[in-house]
This record gives structure tokens, sequence and C-alpha cells, in this order.
């Protein structure tokens, strides 16, 4: 079941952004995750298999957090979820950049994915001091 937003909400540039970082990541993972499923040679499998599902995992979390930082009206709550959103978007930066020395030819859209996250930052910057 998909809540519903009120449209003030998901017309938030924020938020519009966290959505097109949510399918972006989504789709680098899909071609990510079809280089890195095969096991390597010594029998192991590839580590960044798991950096390809935190960067969706990550990207999920954040625009739930800006429509509960925007829908609360306690301050230190409110507070709280903007901090979770920082933290959940400088864990996909990271992850992005872990996966940007993966064996994959996917990793070439990980730079794609680094400067909408840049952009994000941005956004989430103004919005802070709009709460």
């Amino acid at each position: 079941m998909v809540p519903h937003i009120p449209s003030h909400l998901s017309d938030l540039p924020i938020y519009k952004k966290a959505l097109e970082i949510i399918t972006l990541s989504r789709s680098i993972s899909t071609y990510l995750n079809q280089d890195l499923c095969y096991l390597n040679n010594d029998g192991n499998e590839d580590q960044n298999i798991y950096f390809s599902g935190d960067i969706v995992q990550q990207s999920n979390s954040i625009a739930p957090e800006i429509l509960k930082a925007e829908q609360e009206s306690c301050t230190d709550k409110k507070h709280k979820h903007v901090a979770s959103v920082k933290v959940l978007t400088n864990r996909l930066y990271q992850n992005c950049k872990r996966l940007e020395r993966c064996n994959s030819n996917g990793k070439d859209y990980i730079p794609i994915l680094r400067k909408e996250i840049k952009a994000f930052k941005k956004l989430q910057y103004t919005w802070t001091l709009t709460l």
C-alpha cells in the first residue's frame, strides 16, 4: 500500500530529486548485479554485490525520511529525520565510491549517480534551512 502524499510535499525539489536517485540507483544496481553475481576464480563471491544492494536500500530510505520531516510538528523529531537523510546520503555517496572500483562495465554509470547525489546535497542544505 502506497501512503497518500500531499501534493505540496510531492512538489518539493528535494523530494523529486530523491525519487530520481531511487530510479537511477535501481537501474545501476540491476546492471551491476549482472556482472557481479558470478563467483571469482577463487570460488568466492564479489563483495561489491552487497554495495550495489546498499545503494538501492539507502536511496529507498531517503524519500520517506523527507516526508516524515516535513509532516512532523515537533522540532526535535523533525531534526532527527533531517539527520537521518544526511546520514543516508553520505552512506549512499560512500558506497558509490566503493562501486567505482568494482570489476563491472556498470561502474561507468556510478559517476552519474554521484553527480545527482551532489545536486541532492545542495538541495538538502537549502531544505534544512527552511525547516
